[in-house]
């Protein structure tokens, strides 16, 4: 008994520990966003390739 309610307890740890580091990387990126849109007037950079055109090298 006392294993199965440490795990439930390790369980729920996880799950509270994956929700926050969600919540940061979409923090994150919101700021970018906001940021590289402050910074060309929210147009397009047309001097800067696009990477994510490209596959991710091995």
């Amino acid at each position: 008994m006392l294993d199965h309610a440490m795990q439930q307890l390790r369980r729920a740890d996880l799950i509270r520990e994956a929700d926050a580091e969600r919540r940061v990387l979409r923090a994150a990126g919101t700021r970018r966003a906001e940021r590289s849109s402050a910074d060309d007037g929210g147009t397009a950079r047309s001097s800067r390739p696009d990477r994510r055109c490209f596959t991710q090298a091995a």
